[in-house]
Order: C-alpha cells, then structure tokens, then sequence
C-alpha cells in the first residue's frame, strides 16, 4: 500500500516537472523569438502578475497608466497565460482601430459570457464573422439608427416625467439621486426592448441589475489562469449568475412567445413601425426571410441582455457623473442652468424637441464623458493574426486594451486634463463618433459600440429636467470639494456610493 502511495507521488510530481519544463521552455522560446512591445519582466507561470502588486488593481486603468509611463504607449504584458497589449495614447489608438481595425476586429469572450452560455450571440462579443455582419447591419439599421432612437421619444418624456414628479415628492429633504436616476433609465431600456405591457417588467430589471452586478465581481482569474476555473463555482458567484440569468429567461421566455402570439393574429401586417420594440423588429426581420442566418429565441434572448448591459448603467452612470462633476464645481451648474432655463424658459413640460439647441449642456455631458469615461478600458479586441505596431510585433490571439482613460487625461492632449471643462468642447469641435481618437468613449472602428445614439438621448432628456426644474444641494451642509468621487470598476465604472442631494423646485412662473 505504501509502496504504491510513493509510486503515485513520484509519478504525479514527475508529470507536474514535464508541465512545468514545457510551460517554462515556451515561454523563453516566445519572448526570445519575438519583437513584442516593451513591459514589465515576466516570471514562468504568473509572468508580469508580480508586478500589479501594491498598485491600484481596484481601478485597474490606474495601474496601467502607471506602468506605460516607464515602458511606454504600447505596452506587452503577460498575466498567466494571457497575453496582453495595453495601449495608451491617441497614435496607438489610431494606429490598432484604423491602420489595423480589420485585424483587431475579433473580441475574445470574457469567462462570464461563457458562464451565461450566451458566447458568441450578444452584440458586444459576437465573434467577428457573418454572424457578427448581420448583427451589426440590424443594430445601426434597425435597432439603434438615429430614426429608430428619435422615434422612442414617447418612452423617455414619459419615463422622465414620472422621475421628476417622484423627485417633487422629495423636495427639500435628502434624496438619492442614483436611485431615481437608475430606475428612470432601466425602465426606458425595457420599454425600449419589449414594451410596457410586461407583468414582470420590475422583476427582469431587478434581475438585470443583479445580473450586471455579479458580472463585474466574478474574478478575471479564469481568464488568466484556464485551469483556475473551478475558484467562482467554489465561491458560489458561477452558480449565483447562472440561477439569475435563469430566473430571467423564463420571463424573456413569455415575453418572447407573447410578441410571437401576436404576430399570429390577423391584425398583424408585419409592417415597420415607430411603436415597435427590439423583440418586434427582430421576429419582424425573421418572419420577412430576408435574414441569411435564422435568428433563435437565444438569439433574441443575449440581444436583449446586451442591451441592458450596455444600455442600463452607461447612460445612468454618465447623468450621476454629469450631476456630481457639478455640484463640485458651482460656477458650471450656474452657467448651464443658465443655458437650460433661458431656451426652456416658462415651459411647464419639457419635451425632447425642445432641448435639441443647448449646445453647454451638451459640452458638459462630453465632458463628463471625458473625465469620468464608463468604460475606461473600452471593451477588449484580440488579433486575428501578427500585426506590426510602432516597430513591434503584435502575435495572433493577442488581448488588446484601449486605456480611453489614460488618453482622456493625456496634458499633451488636454489642457488641465484633471479639471472639469465643458468649455474645451465648445472652443474645439470634437465628438465622441470615433474619428477623433483622443475622445473615444464609444469606441472607434468596427467594433464601435451600436447603441451610441440611443445611450446619449437616455442622458441628454433627464439631464437637462434635472437642470431645469430643480436647484440642488449638497446634504448636512457639505462643501463642494468635500463631495466623494470615488469611482468603483465593474462592467460599467460608476460612482461608489450613491449621490445624495437635496432638490429645491425652481420657481418657472417666475421667469415668465
């Protein structure tokens, strides 16, 4: 018995020095034979992990920034078995999303994805493919176009409405703001997605926020480390996500099988309309034949969650940002206050036509895209075969990350890049549609995000109601410079805590 406890035991660590000898000897083979971009020293097995030790790893996009100012705008790291290229100023972004879009244009599916079992059919990480074409093609023609986000206009002078009248109910008392502002976008995005005859509408958004939530606290260590995919389904977090995304795919289930039902029906002419939600336009698609791949319900199912993914804390985190940045600084909510109460001046209800000329407003909500960006590291490209970058070889299935917030507080960039400046956007005409590569919260290239247009008017209504009808406060008599702007990174990078103010109504009679 003993004797073949020491044969296993010896053959065991045996096997573990062939791993290990093979692991280590391509590991010098690789970063021997190849010109990669400069990093950080790499160690067999964990590579360049050592040296994210002591740095801020909570906010990743801090560390990154940190060490490209030693080893420079294009940065290789190995982190496990991941290899890694983080760039960090304009000219690589420009050089990775222009000069090589096409061969950057797949993503490489996080473990979450995989753990939803939704890889490889929601908008943000389709591999690139025919698929991926057919996709993209409904979400800027149909889902998402300027007419299609023009036309839900109904949903968010609606949904806005019933914010402000909820903030009214608090008026001169501490509110949090981060609440009211949550539900008014996650109820837009539902309505937008599946209508509002919903029974279940406030369980599936309490579900996709929890969604969203856990998403972004399930460890990246899988991704890293393949073989330590067993930590999230230890900690309970793998089974938690799964036990949400199936509580909510039997309400995507009925909602679904609704839309269909009434398709049946012999009113239904199958015709385009301004009325008509995502899961409307795509059974629409699908019933026409016109599709070269058939869309299924799991198909419908991860176009919706990746709308609320992308859609729900995006443009909530982008108004609570905008809100904050101005209550620390008084003189730009004077000033845009300003802008807001004179276009809008002596309107009892403010409708979304109304606020289509206010061009501060609209420079502060690019600044706040600027210095609080959602999506710091912009979602990840991976090659699809060697690239050239800079003089260095990029190699096949390599992960790319965009630091958007080291490029956004560039000096050489921006003047005062710490500072919250609405004014840089009216004296220089830059937009966020991916051509001006110092700005790219959205993204640039094939990959830009889809839904751009439809997060914007999600912020611009609410944002510009919030300026309109109310005067703030800082609660317990807090200074401005005393307001926590602690950032928490997740799916979305949003503010730690909530924001609580104090809403006064602003007198409109008066300005008659």
């Amino acid at each position: 018995m003993n004797l073949q406890l020491d044969y296993f035991s010896i053959t065991s660590f045996l096997v573990f020095l062939v791993v290990l000898f093979r692991i280590v000897s391509d590991w010098k083979k690789k970063s021997t034979n190849l010109r990669l971009p400069p990093g950080p020293s790499k160690l067999p097995i964990i590579g360049s992990v050592h040296h994210l030790i002591g740095m801020d790893v909570d906010l990743p996009y801090h560390a990154f920034a940190d060490l490209a100012k030693k080893y420079g705008p294009l940065m290789h790291l190995q982190l496990g078995q991941m290899s890694l290229v983080v760039a960090s100023s304009a000219k690589m972004f420009k050089e990775l999303m222009k000069e090589n879009d096409l061969a950057i244009s797949q993503r490489p599916v996080p473990y979450v994805a995989r753990v939803l079992n939704d890889a490889g059919r929601d908008i943000a990480f389709v591999p690139y493919g025919d698929y991926w074409r057919q996709i993209r093609k409904i979400s800027r023609m149909e889902l998402f176009s300027v007419r299609k986000v023009q036309s839900l206009y109904y949903i968010r002078e609606d949904q806005s409405n019933k914010m402000i009248d909820a903030i009214r109910g608090s008026s001169e008392t501490v509110m949090n703001l981060s609440k009211a502002v949550s539900d008014y976008t996650s109820t837009v995005v539902a309505r937008a997605a599946f209508g509002s005859g919903c029974k279940d509408q406030d369980k599936f958004i309490k579900l996709s926020l929890e969604m969203v939530a856990a998403a972004g606290a399930v460890s990246t260590l899988p991704d890293m480390f393949p073989a330590l995919g067993f930590i999230p389904i230890l900690s309970g977090k793998k089974a938690f996500l799964q036990n949400i995304q199936k509580e909510a795919d039997k309400i995507l289930d009925y909602i679904i099988d609704e839309h269909i039902q009434r398709t049946k029906s012999k009113d239904y002419d199958g015709k385009e309309s301004d009325k008509e939600d995502i899961v409307d336009v795509l059974l629409r698609l699908e019933k026409t034949g016109e599709l070269e791949i058939p869309i299924t319900t799991q198909d419908i199912k991860a176009v919706i969650w990746s709308v609320f993914a992308g859609g729900t804390d995006t443009s909530s985190t982008t108004t609570l940002w905008a809100m904050s940045e101005l209550m620390r600084n008084p003189k730009v909510m004077e000033k845009v206050q300003a802008e807001v109460r004179e276009k809008l001046k002596g309107k009892k209800e403010i409708l979304e036509a109304d606020i289509q000329d206010l061009p501060y407003m609209r420079a502060v909500i690019k600044e706040t895209l600027r210095l609080r960006i959602p999506g710091p590291l912009l979602l990840p490209r991976e090659t699809m075969e060697p690239i050239e970058v800079d003089g260095y070889v990029i190699p096949e299935k390599t992960k790319i990350l965009f630091n958007a917030w080291a490029v956004t507080r560039d000096p050489e960039l921006w003047e005062n890049p710490e500072s919250f400046i609405p004014e840089r956007f009216i004296e220089k005409q830059i937009d966020f549609k991916g051509t001006n590569y110092e700005f790219t919260p959205f993204g640039s290239g094939r990959r830009i995000c889809p839904g751009m247009n439809f997060g914007i008017a999600n912020v611009e209504l609410p944002l510009a109601k919030l300026l309109y009808y109310f005067n703030w406060q800082l609660p317990h008599g807090m200074k401005p410079e005393d307001l926590d702007m602690t950032a928490k990174f997740g799916v979305v990078c949003g503010r730690k805590n909530d924001l609580f103010l104090i809403p006064t109504p602003y007198n409109i009679e008066g300005q008659n």
